[in-house]
């Protein structure tokens, strides 16, 4: 099979799973509210979902490896759509409580620890059959993809709901990444897997030795999941403060929606032509600033102007990051390190929405996006500057070497 229809099968499996996902969102905490009556239990999935993450880098380090291909992913896939499908199961079965909810999530979490991070190696792994420098240019529309889905989903769900099909919703999901998985069971992934499966499965941080500037990626990514709470929330309070609830959150996640599509368009032209931390740092400093400028201009057209402005440097940075993982190697190390910053999201995401909300109860939504603005900006003109020495071994040699590239497979002579 070519390397072009793998893709097309990539895509339009991720297509369909994240445009159910967008709107199973929307049906998920009303399924378990009308069940249970209780409106903590409503995090309880998505809460529980985040913790086989946390703990990934200690139980998931051998398994990310077996996703070296079509059929590792699908089996995923199809461990991620059963444990989706207990939520409506529970609910049918009038079995819905506190403790199967917080299985449900630890064996959603569990799953899509493997096959978030397994998609991206895959669709890395097929960008580098189709040639030089398009492995950078699939992730990035893979991400074009996420950010469509963000916008069609929430309306699709919305009808959803008002028709009463919340649990028709769930089913559906799952039947989508059952399709998915389908769809990804003949694609090939590098044709050097099998040089990559013979080598040990390397730790994270094994990986990271010799590749300083892909942490340094991470420190700016990671502070931007970390403040991403101040947006979502902040602009929810801010119009429900004002009696018009949900019309800035709404102007502000299209205008991010908008403004991350036209910054897919151009991303892998700039990270092609521009040094990878270069790209990144002036992203995210304007994504920064964006922040600053929704407290400063606190209307709906405001709001949805200076989130479309970050939301399509935010791209631009995330395709830069995205660059230095792919231009660091294959097989193992890659999906290591794709590995890594999958950790490194969900950790820094999940702080920042246990943190956000008591911080702008205390301080108000406004100082709140100023002050998480100039964190993010500040932390993308340190990033790169850091010294992390203890992954800058001497002579700059990777501690872990590229054993998905044919070079790296020969038995050194020295």
């Amino acid at each position: 099979m070519s390397a072009r229809r793998d893709a097309t099968l990539l895509f339009a499996g991720y297509a369909l799973s994240e445009l159910a996902f967008r709107f199973a969102q929307i049906a998920l905490p009303l399924v378990v509210l009308r069940t249970t009556g209780s409106v903590a239990a409503t995090g309880l999935v998505g809460g529980a979902s985040g913790i086989p993450a946390l703990l990934s880098p200690w139980w998931a380090r051998g398994l990310r490896q077996r996703i070296a291909s079509g059929r590792g992913l699908a089996l995923t896939q199809v461990a991620e759509a059963a444990a989706l499908a207990m939520v409506p199961l529970l609910a049918w079965a009038h079995l819905m409580n506190v403790v199967t909810l917080a299985a449900a999530g630890l064996a959603l979490g569990s799953a899509q620890t493997l096959s978030a991070p397994g998609l991206m190696a895959l669709f890395a792994d097929v960008g580098d059959r189709l040639g030089p420098g398009r492995a950078v240019t699939l992730l990035t529309w893979q991400d074009g993809v996420r950010r469509t889905t963000m916008l069609l989903g929430p309306a699709i769900g919305g009808v959803a709901v008002a028709l009463d099909w919340t649990l028709q919703a769930l089913w559906f999901e799952s039947l989508m990444l059952l399709l998915s998985a389908l769809l990804a069971l003949p694609v090939r992934g590098s044709c050097l897997d099998d040089v990559g499966q013979a080598a040990a499965a390397p730790a994270i941080r094994d990986v990271l030795v010799g590749r300083a500037d892909i942490a340094r990626g991470w420190v700016m990514r990671g502070t931007s999941c970390l403040t991403w709470f101040a947006f979502t929330i902040g602009t929810s309070v801010i119009g429900a403060d004002r009696g018009r609830p949900g019309l800035y959150f709404a102007a502000g996640m299209t205008g991010y929606g908008v403004g991350s599509l036209a910054g897919t368009a151009v991303a892998s032209a700039v990270v092609r032509r521009y040094a990878p931390m270069t790209v990144a740092r002036s992203a995210w400093v304007v994504g920064g600033l964006a922040w600053i400028g929704m407290a400063a201009w606190t209307t709906p057209v405001g709001v949805a102007a200076c989130a479309g402005i970050g939301g399509g440097f935010v791209v631009v940075g995330i395709a830069a990051v995205n660059r230095s993982i792919t231009d660091a190697g294959a097989g193992p190390v890659r999906r290591a390190l794709m590995g890594g910053q999958s950790v490194v999201v969900n950790a820094t995401s999940s702080a920042g929405l246990l943190a956000g909300a008591p911080l702008i109860g205390v301080i108000g939504a406004r100082p709140t996006l100023v002050g998480t603005g100039v964190l993010t900006a500040l932390a993308a003109l340190a990033g790169p500057r850091l010294r992390l020495r203890r992954l800058e071994p001497a002579g700059g040699a990777p501690l872990v070497p590229d054993v998905g590239r044919p070079e790296a497979a020969l038995p050194s002579r020295t």
